[in-house]
């Protein structure tokens, strides 16, 4: 079966009540609507991006978005906070269960509050730090001069192997045994493969270092049980609740006792002011989502489907890199097929397929990467991805039908079935 793009378009799919937005402001219920019609009318390849359940979107969608709430349960800077303080106190204690963590901060309004966070706790100005440098997927907290890290702290890079796109373990012992630095990161925003926490703790405590864990993008893998948990071995673990752990936009942050008031000081006062306790509240229920057999499944699916799609790309003639993966995301170099990154997620784009670019482990050129969570979400399996990566082969080699063919699957596939939820 094949659909035009304006009848994938025209699909309904699940949405809050928009009826007073729509009286109050038509102008702004027409974006939203629009956006909800985007979602559903193609293929969201995002590695960083999922579908919250209906109860997420509840959630932050409640009264809790009207309450400042300054400070700590128990030590705010306002009254009235009776009910936030038991949202936030459940947010914890369901991180720290799902986590295996002695402490967590639930407050950090993003993946990079969080990070910025565990820097604030651990470091000084000047202090050096050892982190995957961003030619080879390292984030913008990793270094960038563009960033805070990069202009307060004197980031070392370390790199992958060129051949094989793995992290060269030799060169990071060489570079901490070198350097000294008072921290070492982990974590990456184009790894297909699992980093060696053992190793990298090692290196750390070799040279008396700090070992924060950057794992916003495997943390929902780990809630499920189908990555391993950076929290045995890392002192700080900063990680966001979107991408493949299915809650609110937001950040967090996990670490031991003995850290504990220190983070909790980074974050407030010290980088933020009041937190949004209607998301908070959305990450408790995104926390009780992720603790349920359900969800266990639901990540081994998205390893599953991602590694499906990795060899199907293979076979559609572009350069996966490390020949494959072990969670989530995908990254690719379509040049075998005569495209740089851009041009190639421009093609997909225009076919209703949604992914990025990502820097690729050799030169300075430009892949795509894409993820397996948002679709995995949606219900598709195995058969699916292989689907997809025809579909996308198609594209990229500029064959017009791709269009109608992958609304056809999305629809198929509504992120939010007008029937009952997932």
């Amino acid at each position: 079966m094949t659909v035009t793009h304006a009848q994938a378009q025209a699909h309904q799919t699940w949405a809050p009540d928009f009826d007073a937005l729509r009286r109050e402001d038509p102008e702004l219920a027409d974006v939203l609507l629009g956006e909800a019609r985007r979602q559903a009318g193609g293929l969201q390849l995002i590695a960083a991006e999922n579908f919250t359940s209906p109860a997420v979107l509840a959630a932050l969608g409640s009264p809790l978005a009207n309450k400042y709430a300054e400070g700590y349960p128990g030590k705010r800077h306002h009254g009235g906070c009776e009910y936030v303080d038991v949202a936030e106190r459940i947010a914890c204690e369901r991180a720290t269960a799902l986590f295996g963590a002695d402490h967590a901060n639930v407050q950090p309004h993003s993946g990079s509050a969080a990070v910025l966070a565990a820097y604030a706790a651990l470091l000084r100005p000047g202090d050096t730090v050892l982190a995957l440098g961003l030619p080879y997927g390292g984030h913008l907290t990793h270094g960038s001069p563009a960033n805070f890290s990069g202009r307060w702290f004197d980031f070392v890079p370390y790199g992958l192997d060129a051949e094989t796109g793995l992290i060269d373990y030799e060169q990071v012992w060489a570079l901490a045994d070198k350097h000294r630095p008072k921290a070492v990161v982990v974590g990456s925003i184009s790894y297909p493969r699992h980093p060696d926490y053992l190793a990298f703790r090692e290196i750390a405590d070799e040279v008396g270092a700090y070992l924060i864990a950057d794992a916003a993008h495997p943390m929902g893998l780990v809630a499920g049980g189908a990555a391993p948990n950076p929290v045995p071995y890392a002192d700080v673990v900063c990680a966001t609740t979107h991408k493949v752990l299915r809650g609110p936009r937001g950040g967090m942050v996990l670490c031991g006792a003995e850290l504990a008031a220190r983070i909790d000081r980074a974050v407030f006062p010290f980088t933020q002011g009041g937190a949004q306790m209607h998301t908070i509240a959305a990450k408790a229920v995104a926390f009780g989502e992720a603790a349920t057999p359900a969800f266990t499944a639901y990540a081994h699916q998205v390893v599953t489907n991602a590694r499906v799609l990795a060899a199907a790309l293979l076979e559609q003639g572009l350069a996966v890199t490390t020949g494959g993966t072990d969670t989530h995301l995908i990254t690719a170099d379509p040049a075998p097929l005569g495209l740089d990154g851009p041009a190639a997620r421009g093609r997909l784009a225009a076919a209703g397929m949604v992914l990025d670019t990502c820097a690729l482990p050799y030169g300075d050129q430009r892949g795509v990467r894409l993820g397996t969570a948002a679709v995995t979400t949606q219900g598709m399996g195995e058969v699916e991805m292989e689907r997809i990566a025809m579909l996308m082969g198609a594209a990229l080699r500029g064959e017009e039908r791709a269009r109608e063919d992958v609304a056809a699957l999305a629809l198929a596939f509504p992120p939010y079935p007008s029937q009952g939820g997932r």
